[in-house]
């Protein structure tokens, strides 16, 4: 859990991270992805001054201009959920970490390509699939681009070559391979698109070195789950965020680096 833990901030590099004890604080003024802006807590036994230490973060948040979000993991200390509930936190977006060994098999019947160069070209598809934001552009070319791990960048168009149907993202960090930001076009879904820009991105990362492949991906989205699960992903931890009661307003299904 923790190797995939340090692989995810790894591949997703917030602005800061500042640390409390063994709380991961992440704050990134570029883009307002959730996994870039929360605090995350990687010890189950690390939870003296909680009161104090939550506040501080608070601060730090709000200095920043984001609000205040914590991540939990399981390795989070249960005494902080529980004071969270408490004071009427509320969790929220559960999802799944999965992983899958990975293998010659793995991708057969995927073709070879190379991952692209152009980090704003594969942004800007990105943009038009998810339907984000085009001023989310410069924070989330400039995140991939300072990524250390290597990384690699895919797309998938129709059957006629026109219409770009499916996107991924690849980071490949020595032995594991991490899968982000899998989005397909609306009206090219169910057509084998998904799955195949990323049998050939696992393709790739297992050509450079890869033995495991891991994602992240939303608890409700059972169609993606079951994509990855006949691929041979399986659950290993989930996580879920959480929000103070006075930010509990409606939020997002996803985010930027989650697999829909």
């Amino acid at each position: 859990m923790r190797l995939l833990e340090a692989a995810s901030f790894r591949s997703f590099p917030s602005t800061t991270t500042r640390y409390d004890g063994t709380w991961a604080i992440r704050m990134t003024a570029g883009h307002p992805a959730k996994r870039l802006n929360s605090v995350n807590p990687l010890d189950p036994h690390d939870c003296l001054d909680l009161e104090n230490r939550i506040a501080l973060a608070g601060e730090r948040f709000r200095s920043f201009g984001r609000p205040l979000m914590f991540r939990l993991t399981p390795l989070a200390p249960e005494k902080l959920r529980e004071m969270l509930e408490e004071k009427g936190w509320r969790g929220f977006e559960e999802s799944l970490v999965m992983i899958a060994d990975l293998t010659a098999e793995t991708a057969a019947g995927a073709g070879d390509q190379l991952p692209m160069k152009d980090i704003g070209r594969w942004v800007d598809g990105y943009i038009e699939l998810s339907e984000e934001s085009p001023e989310l552009k410069p924070g989330l070319a400039e995140i991939i681009g300072v990524t250390e791990p290597e990384t690699g960048l895919f797309m998938r168009y129709d059957d006629d070559g026109e219409q770009l149907a499916s996107v991924v993202r690849c980071v490949r960090d020595l032995r594991l391979a991490g899968i982000f930001d899998l989005v397909t076009a609306t009206n090219q879904s169910r057509k084998g698109h998904a799955r195949g820009v990323l049998k050939t991105a696992l393709r790739w990362a297992h050509h450079n070195g890869a033995r495991q492949a891991w994602l992240q991906v939303v608890a409700e989205n059972a169609p993606a789950r079951a994509l990855y699960e006949q691929l041979g992903f399986r659950e290993v931890y989930r996580y879920s965020y959480w929000k103070p009661p006075a930010d509990v307003s409606a939020e997002p299904a996803g985010e930027a680096g989650e697999t829909p």
